[in-house]
């Protein structure tokens, strides 16, 4: 007979969780494990809302396990450490992603490339090498091996900067991996959602001209005085479109919002 989550493992832990399709999210008391020799535990002080966690939660993807408690974007502070840890001490500053756990030992691992092991092990909703299941950041702690975790700096806020361990780094790693890094790039950044804004503020650091395509004409105010985008563009306009197409010429680089969350965040 399964245990309940409640009953899994030593260490008691409260968060919310969703329980059927609705997606509702409600108190649920359980369990995670002792801290082994290799784990940091830290109490979780925020955790960003992904679009993950909704379609996680409304079993849109269609293999949920209920109850789901969702959140990969958790930072917080140390209070426990395993005998072996050597990165980290009591009080650091720290946050988990959206992986938790994978073989070590495959040629993607050896690559740092974790996310394409055959074994990787997601933050929540998935099943741990031990049987259990894996519990996500909307909850009061955290517990995972070392490897997995990341040092916060300093000068980084914990609130406004949780959404960089998902949304920050879907956006980040297209950019470097394909050379969209270097100043004087024009790049366009179709979609300024959740994943958009983040592009644009990226792409400007790297000091590229950035012009937003969006159908949503409310957002020009934001893309260009909040975000500094160069240039706004409505796609559903026909005319600036094509003025936006003259402008690009060849050397349009364009960086898809959407296609970027589907293909790269799950």
């Amino acid at each position: 007979m399964a245990k309940s989550p409640e009953s899994e493992h030593p260490v008691k832990a409260f968060g919310y969780a969703a329980r059927d399709v609705s997606g509702v999210l409600s108190p649920l008391t359980f369990s995670r494990r002792a801290t082994g020799d290799k784990d940091v535990r830290f109490k979780v002080l925020y955790c960003g809302i992904c679009h993950t966690d909704l379609h996680f939660s409304k079993n849109e993807w269609g293999f949920t396990t209920y109850p789901v408690t969702p959140g990969h974007e958790i930072v917080g502070v140390v209070t426990e450490l395993g005998s072996k840890v050597k990165k980290f001490k009591v009080g650091d500053k720290v946050g988990v992603g959206c992986l938790v756990g994978s073989c070590r030992s495959c040629e993607n691992c050896a690559k740092d490339l974790e996310n394409y092991c055959p074994q990787y092990i997601r933050t929540y909703g998935f099943l741990h090498y031990d049987g259990t299941r894996t519990y996500g950041g909307y909850s009061d702690h955290m517990v995972s091996d070392e490897h997995f975790v990341l040092r916060w700096p300093e000068n980084l806020p914990l609130d406004s900067g949780a959404p960089l361990l998902c949304a920050g780094i879907t956006t980040y790693s297209p950019l470097r991996h394909f050379g969209l890094d270097k100043p004087g790039l024009k790049i366009g950044v179709v979609g300024l959602g959740g994943l958009g804004h983040v592009a644009v503020k990226f792409a400007k650091a790297f000091g590229a001209e950035v012009t937003v395509f969006s159908t949503t004409p409310s957002k020009k105010q934001e893309a260009l005085e909040g975000l500094k985008a160069d240039h706004f563009i409505v796609s559903k306009d026909q005319e600036q479109m094509q003025v936006g197409f003259n402008f690009f010429c060849k050397d349009l680089i364009m960086f898809y919002d959407a296609w970027i969350f589907f293909f790269f965040d799950f």
